[in-house]
């Protein structure tokens, strides 16, 4: 099994947040508190070093991250280039054998994200670990989706990454899925649509904020 020691949690909050009018997604409040600084409580017992990504507000996000010893990482790649690009700037600067990697608008993903991922890693002999969710899917009903924001990954998949990024590729899961990735099914009793929402407006985190 993998030590949690051995593992860096990276936040992501550095997109533009376009469906939000603008607004940094990470410093928008749930239940009082910015939904990065929930995302790094609730990640904090499951890794050995937290950090996180951001683009703006820097002084921010560094006063957030300075309670769990986090410092701050913008992206390495120009333009807001989404979250491959958190992945690479964490991937780049690890000092542990493994990242792992969450979003900052989804506050209520599982306390045992990181164990269930890790053992999935350590049982298939796998570099990347991806999580897959049970989600609504807008006509009332709900069906699987992959999360592929919430992955484990071996910092030996750098130099992959970097290829990737350089050759124009920005979704994670393609290149995820062309990596050994196991992938890991949260969909027992317990685990909840919810755990996985993600908020992209603010009338989704009103929504989740009162449900929740």
């Amino acid at each position: 099994m993998i030590d949690t020691s051995h593992i860096t949690g990276l936040v992501l909050a550095g997109g533009r947040g376009a469906r939000m009018g603008g607004m940094d997604k990470g410093l928008q409040n749930f239940h009082g508190v910015p939904l990065a600084q929930h995302a790094l409580e609730r990640l904090a017992p499951q890794v050995g070093t937290l950090v996180l990504n951001a683009n703006r507000n820097l002084a921010t996000y560094e006063a957030l991250g300075a309670a769990h010893g986090a410092p701050v990482w913008p992206d390495g790649l120009a333009d807001y280039a989404g979250p491959l690009a958190g992945f690479l700037t964490g991937l780049e600067h690890c000092q542990t054998p493994w990242l792992l990697t969450v979003p900052c608008d989804t506050p209520l993903f599982p306390r045992d994200l990181v164990v269930r991922l890790a053992a999935a890693a350590t049982r298939d002999g796998s570099d990347l670990a991806m999580a897959t969710a049970p989600q609504d899917d807008g006509a009332g009903g709900v069906r699987v989706r992959p999360q592929p924001v919430f992955s484990l990954i071996n910092v030996r998949l750098l130099a992959s990454l970097q290829h990737f990024t350089t050759d124009g590729g920005r979704k994670i899961q393609a290149w995820a899925l062309a990596q050994r990735c196991s992938v890991v099914a949260f969909d027992q009793p317990g685990d909840g649509a919810r755990a996985f929402f993600n908020t992209n407006t603010l009338a989704e985190l009103q929504h989740l904020e009162q449900s929740a």
